[in-house]
């Protein structure tokens, strides 16, 4: 899947057949949010699982340099999260305004 080839003019106007692209664009940076965190931790999980060999040699640790560029290569979250709304994959809800008047 080529996550490059999200257009955002494209999810913008889907977006405003509905009538809700600022709500949209607040899910889509919720989301991107989420992901990005999502990725961290994968990519601290990984490099803390490397065993860093850097004090016994003043090399480069390749296991580490191989693990940064794989992340290296994945699609900005924004991206991501277009691409979740152009396929259906992210849903969101209003809270109802009549409820939160009548507290």
């Amino acid at each position: 899947m080529d996550y490059n080839k999200v257009n955002p003019v494209v999810v913008r106007m889907k977006e405003s057949e509905k009538g809700v692209i600022y709500q949209s664009i607040v899910a889509m940076g919720f989301r991107a949010r989420q992901i990005n965190d999502q990725i961290k931790q994968e990519l601290t999980e990984r490099l803390s699982s490397v065993i860093d060999d850097s004090s016994d040699s003043e090399g480069a640790n390749f296991d580490q340099i191989a693990i940064s560029r794989e992340f290296d290569n994945i699609p900005k979250p924004t991206f991501l999260a277009m691409k979740e709304v152009l396929d259906q994959k992210l849903q969101y809800y209003l809270p109802n305004e009549n409820a939160q008047s009548s507290e």
